[in-house]
């Protein structure tokens, strides 16, 4: 697993949907808003697959 500058390790399949940069690049992924992302976050938690399954509705 990658680690971050600071040394800690990386979850990929988490969404933190308060680093926008994560936000901006599952925006562009999912082809919708930062917005969107962002309330899908907070309706289903930070799981990437349960956003992802959120955001195609």
């Amino acid at each position: 697993m990658p680690t971050s500058s600071k040394g800690r390790a990386q979850d990929r399949a988490k969404v933190a949907g308060g680093q926008d940069h994560e936000v901006r690049y599952e925006a562009s992924k999912e082809d919708v808003s930062k917005s969107q992302v962002k309330d899908a976050v907070k309706k289903v938690g930070n799981s990437r697959s349960k956003v992802e399954n959120e955001l195609e509705k």
